[in-house]
């Protein structure tokens, strides 16, 4: 069986680069950017002026850090016209334009060379001041420079990001003429001048047929997703050592927030497991003992009606019922302890006291659902079992029929439902979101609601990515439980 277990655990490592190579598509295909959100998560303070400044400073700096700045994979396949430099270019939509520029034109260097007079004209723009020019003009009105001056910036910037001829030309054509109508605009004529050349310039050197050709770059370890699972051995640990990197909403690293919520969503799975089985299988075993029987039908009827409740109805009926004022107010309304009264030096057993008040409406919440589904999973395998030849031949030499059931027909009849087992390893990591926001309870649930009401999407992919992991070792444990409990079946 060691044997067996070693190789399940050594094909566990394609599977995981599978994984960790979906998650990481999905990471950097997320709508939003990432810089972005960490930035204003960091938030500035102090004038417009160093607030950009700021701003431009931690988006840098985040960019490098999340390396952003790198290719994204160890090799990509494009074609000869392509840059593989194009990484370098730190809005995604600047980003896009090239691409389509190159695409059409199958001239890289006159897309560059297009692209950076274009940059050029806008950092020209940047030095108009408009307060200056109005000082030293007094006709000039100060609202009339600045809308003239962002106007102008505004079409540099939508020529930053289309490739659309018509619309091209509509741009070039509203600037000619705001810097015609407008003398304080004359710095920018020449600038202006140089990106209509290039433009120019950049189709009539059409090199097509290099479209066509396809190339493969190799950046060697020096990549995105190398980052991403074994990190640099700095800063970020990469994925491999547990780094999942940064969430969006506060900034802070995802290992540091997850643990601990893991925990409690794990320990509330387990109980509820537990408890399922304590009480699912018992009834199972009954119900195919007093098959047909009243006594069967009838705990079918209740075990299916139950199992037709759903949890955010049950939860906030025994919420209203056992933890209200006005009803019984026997439990308390949320959370899992009394932060009043709750000392983080007591013993495991003092904890488990004071908690277990807390945990009782979650857990029966958690449990109730199972009871139909794993009770009649029990029955049908017992009631297959105990037709087979080997119970009727234990029954004809004499045996007892508790012994007869108990022995010989519960291990065989437990497969399918050693099954069910394996959901528990995934649960722990994605918890009970409706059961968990309704109760209060801080684990992976509330977590992992907040990651999607705020488009933390380096937590989501953590959950994916670990849901993916522990869902591998629940078959494993399954598969390993069937040879416990069945000695038919071996592993060589």
């Amino acid at each position: 069986m060691f044997k067996y277990a070693l190789k399940r655990v050594l094909t566990f490592i394609p599977m995981l680069i599978a994984i960790s190579l979906i998650a990481f598509i999905i990471s950097i295909n997320a709508p939003g950017d990432p810089v972005e959100r960490l930035s204003k998560a960091a938030g500035n303070e102090g004038s417009a002026e160093q607030q950009s400044g700021a701003s431009k400073k931690i988006k840098q700096e985040l960019r490098k850090k999340l390396g952003l700045d790198l290719p994204i994979f160890y090799l990509s396949i494009t074609d000869l016209a392509s840059s593989d430099t194009l990484h370098r270019i730190q809005d995604k939509y600047h980003k896009a334009n090239l691409e389509e520029l190159t695409h059409k034109s199958g001239n890289w260097k006159g897309v560059s060379d297009y692209y950076s007079s274009l940059l050029k004209l806008q950092k020209s723009h940047l030095k108009i001041n408009a307060k200056k020019i109005v000082s030293n003009d007094s006709t000039l009105d100060l609202n009339t420079v600045n809308e003239a001056a962002n106007q102008f910036g505004f079409e540099i910037g939508s020529l930053l990001e289309t490739s659309v001829e018509e619309l091209v030309a509509d741009k070039f054509k509203k600037m000619n003429n705001l810097v015609a109508d407008n003398t304080y605009l004359s710095l920018l004529k020449a600038p202006l001048l140089d990106v209509q050349t290039k433009r120019s310039d950049l189709f009539a050197n059409t090199k097509k047929w290099k479209t066509y050709i396809p190339a493969v770059n190799f950046y060697g370890a020096k990549n995105q997703y190398h980052l991403w699972l074994f990190g640099n051995g700095k800063e970020r640990q990469g994925l491999i050592r547990g780094d999942f990197g940064i969430s969006y909403i506060d900034s802070q690293p995802i290992q540091d927030k997850i643990w601990q919520k893991v925990g409690i969503s794990f320990s509330l799975s387990l109980i509820a497991i537990f408890l399922s089985y304590l009480i699912s299988i018992p009834i199972g075993i009954y119900s195919a003992y007093k098959k047909d029987s009243a006594a069967d039908k009838g705990m079918s009827l209740i075990l299916f009606i139950l199992y037709s409740m759903p949890s955010f109805f049950v939860g906030t009926l025994l919420l209203l019922q056992f933890a209200n004022p006005d009803n019984l107010s026997w439990f308390p309304v949320s959370g899992i302890q009394d932060p009043t009264l709750f000392d983080p030096d007591w013993s495991f057993w003092e904890k488990s006291k004071h908690r277990m008040p807390f945990l009782i409406l979650p857990i029966i919440t958690y449990t109730y659902g199972s009871f139909a589904f794993l009770s009649r999973i029990m029955r049908v395998g017992m009631i297959d079992v105990v037709s087979q030849d080997y119970i009727r031949t234990a029954r004809a030499k004499g045996l007892g029929e508790s012994k007869v059931i108990l022995k010989h027909a519960l291990r065989n009849s437990l497969l399918p439902v050693i099954t069910v087992f394996a959901a528990i390893f995934p649960m722990a990591i994605g918890g009970s979101i409706i059961i968990e926001v309704i109760f209060s309870i801080p684990g992976m649930g509330v977590e992992v609601y907040n990651a999607i009401l705020n488009y933390d999407y380096p937590m989501i992919i953590t959950v994916f990515t670990l849901s993916g992991f522990l869902t591998m070792i629940g078959y494993l444990v399954a598969d390993l439980l069937y040879a416990v409990v069945d000695p038919r079946i071996s592993y060589k």
